[in-house]
């Protein structure tokens, strides 16, 4: 059985870490340099670095901020944000990450997932998921003009009967770091996501981000017994008990977390002797 990883995630924004609630509410956490080495002499065994707001900005991701994290650090290191292009992919490579995360470029155009699998491989492509229960007075975001119309049918959401859903519980997935809602089935992207050639997700719960009261255990099993790629765990640890659950519960391959490493509630040292003491495999 392969070792449950401990993920620490670097939320930056204008050069600095930055951690909020529910993606609002930002508050600093420090460098994003000085964080990831000290979590690479603590013992993660991976870590991810988000830039925001660069879809929603339309920029590039911070380049020279990868390259100073990849230099420093050795264990490997996933980049997300404001990723467009096959070049954009090329570039954070080349500066040292060993995965790139998409989302908003994915909803926008599926087949740039493919793509960017069969070009750098499958090991190397995560998609983010950031989803949000499903509500009958929430609003969405149009998806925008997708050429494959058969693709969209079989992974939109029926807004005009989420009223009448209660017996399944759905979530929508959101872009532009959370800022828009869109129409789709969460459960039925990822399964698509991974049919185009997706080597992992990270699966983040809007509703439980930085609230500290747990993973959503619901969302997180739903989607990690649906589909064969690893799912990384993400939203609302705050506590060791939350980490286990992801595993145990979730059935999660990876826990990603924030406030409790970047505030030294928790050591890594710490979550991986806790689990290991509550059965779970983890590499010491």
């Amino acid at each position: 059985m392969l070792a449950k990883r401990i993920i620490p995630c670097l939320d930056v924004m204008n050069g600095r870490v930055v951690k909020g609630v529910s993606f609002i509410n930002l508050r600093d956490a420090g460098d994003p340099v000085e964080n990831a080495i000290f979590y690479d002499e603590e013992g993660a065994d991976e870590l991810v670095f988000l830039d925001i707001t660069a879809s929603y900005e339309k920029r590039k991701i911070i380049l020279d901020v990868v390259e100073r994290t990849a230099r420093d650090c050795f264990m490997p290191l996933t980049v997300g944000g404001g990723i467009k292009t096959m070049q954009d992919i090329r570039d954070l490579l080349n500066a040292g990450c060993d995965k790139v995360s998409i989302n908003t470029s994915a909803v926008y155009n599926p087949y740039f997932v493919k793509e960017a699998a069969e070009r750098f491989g499958s090991q190397c492509i995560v998609i983010a998921i950031d989803a949000k229960r499903v509500t009958p007075e929430m609003s969405f975001e149009a998806i925008g003009d997708w050429a494959d119309d058969e693709f969209l049918a079989e992974v939109l959401l029926d807004v005009n009967s989420l009223s009448d859903s209660k017996d399944e519980i759905k979530w929508a997935i959101s872009t532009h770091g959370g800022r828009k809602i869109k129409p789709i089935n969460a459960l039925k992207w990822a399964l698509k996501m991974e049919a185009l050639g997706a080597g992992e997700i990270l699966l983040t719960s809007m509703d439980r981000d930085g609230t500290k009261d747990g993973y959503d255990l619901e969302l997180t099993r739903t989607i990690s017994d649906a589909v064969n790629i690893p799912v990384i765990a993400s939203g609302g640890a705050g506590s060791l008990e939350h980490l286990y659950e992801g595993f145990v519960i979730g059935n999660a391959d990876a826990v990603l977390a924030a406030s409790i490493f970047h505030y030294r509630v928790y050591s890594i040292k710490e979550a991986k002797e806790y689990l290991k003491s509550r059965g779970v495999i983890v590499r010491l």
